[in-house]
């Protein structure tokens, strides 16, 4: 069996779990998610906890196991907790500011760029060159923040570009004559 899943989900107070019909809901403070689980992966609950096990001799039963208890975890900790995405604005003139669920940036194109948020999904600028995107679902945080990271990716001689804030732009030597 995965290593992954051997460990079992633990529930915080405030968040309850709900298994069956194919799918995992958990429900939260912060909101509620839904999970359709794979038919080679059984999930249960356990008193305060969430296992995860490989039904044998399904075919790659036991790698899903693991990929399943991964996604209810990070399920758990975005309705107890939320997730969030830090992005820096690095150039002259670069800007960002959020209008409810619309994100204006401002990234030296003749244009202004509108981008905007999808459901459950919130976005502030603390500054104009800050950017946090926050939300309950963890791959839909990440998508919205590599979209906005999309439009003007940090290019390797100045570093001018959108960037995460923990990202390391590694800079290149310009060329000699």
């Amino acid at each position: 069996m995965s290593r992954v899943a051997k460990n079992p989900v633990v529930l915080p107070a405030g968040v309850d779990v709900t298994v069956g019909a194919g799918q995992v809901v958990v429900k939260g403070p912060l909101g509620s998610l839904v999970l359709p689980l794979h038919p080679s992966v059984k999930v249960e609950r356990q008193g305060d906890a969430v296992q995860c096990s490989a039904i044998e001799g399904a075919v790659n039963s036991k790698a899903m196991s693991g990929t399943v208890r991964a996604l209810v975890n990070n399920m758990v900790t975005g309705v107890s907790k939320g997730f969030e995405r830090k992005l820096t604005l690095v150039g002259v003139g670069y800007r960002a500011q959020a209008q409810g669920d619309k994100l204006n940036l401002s990234l030296g194109f003749s244009h202004p760029v509108v981008h905007m948020m999808p459901a459950g999904i919130k976005v502030e600028t603390p500054t104009q060159t800050e950017i946090v995107i926050k939300g309950v679902d963890k791959q839909a945080v990440g998508k919205v923040a590599a979209e906005v990271r999309a439009y003007r990716a940090p290019e390797p001689y100045k570093g001018k570009g959108v960037r995460y804030s923990d990202e390391v732009v590694s800079l290149k030597e310009t060329k000699k004559k």
